[in-house]
């Protein structure tokens, strides 16, 4: 049986990784990876994902081209910590915006969106200075997703840590803030993908003691 190729977008990125090597060890899927570098391309290779050279802060053709023929997105790029407003504007929220409108001309269906913990409208006035663009940012990214016609699940990752995962966390649509650990969040992402009970929904996610898998059917 053929598997299911899933595009992960922000691959290099550290959820991303942890992502990229859980579907290529998984039965039913495999990965293709869009990356800004090629130098990037041989970590990727060397785990036989398929790879595309994409800046995503260009323009959209390239991303449309790299999503072709997929059956899914995973996008769980990030400006990250330190940058700029600017690149928080033109990653997190033009960069998702484009993925999705390049999905929906591929005619790709299945999309996840890895945004931030709470991206409603409390969140961005409870936000300091600095945070606030960013949780701006992704409100928008995840409101265009919602209006969309596409498959979609949206993942709110409690603060993120590179502690190994457990497979075990509290996963609902609204928890106490908490950390949890990359590793976990690449495990809910596949298993999400796995079940599609999760279309439509989206849920916050912290460490606790509830397997993944078990986890995303109660949502």
């Amino acid at each position: 049986m053929d598997k299911l190729k899933i595009l992960v977008v922000g691959a290099n990125g550290q959820i991303g990784k942890h992502l990229v090597s859980l579907i290529q060890q998984s039965d039913g899927f495999e990965a293709k990876v869009m990356i800004r570098k090629q130098e990037q391309a041989a970590y990727f290779e060397n785990l036989g994902a398929e790879t595309a050279v994409v800046d995503l802060e260009g323009e959209i053709e390239p991303i449309e081209q790299a999503a072709d023929g997929v059956d899914a997105v995973v996008f769980t790029a990030g400006s990250g910590g330190h940058t700029g407003k600017d690149k928080t504007i033109m990653v997190d929220l033009d960069g998702a915006v484009k993925t999705i409108e390049a999905a929906k001309a591929a005619n790709v269906k299945r999309f996840v969106m890895i945004s931030s913990f709470d991206t409603t409208r409390e969140a961005i006035q409870e936000a300091n200075e600095s945070f606030a663009p960013y949780v701006i940012a992704k409100h928008y990214a995840d409101d265009w997703l919602r209006k969309t016609d596409l498959d979609y699940t949206i993942v709110h990752p409690g603060l993120l840590t590179n502690d190994t995962g457990t497979n075990q966390v509290e996963l609902a649509g609204k928890v106490t803030r908490g950390e949890v650990p990359r590793e976990d969040i690449a495990r809910v992402i596949l298993a999400s993908l796995q079940d599609e009970t999760t279309v439509g929904k989206e849920f916050q996610v912290v460490g606790g003691n509830t397997p993944v898998n078990e986890a995303i059917k109660l949502v």
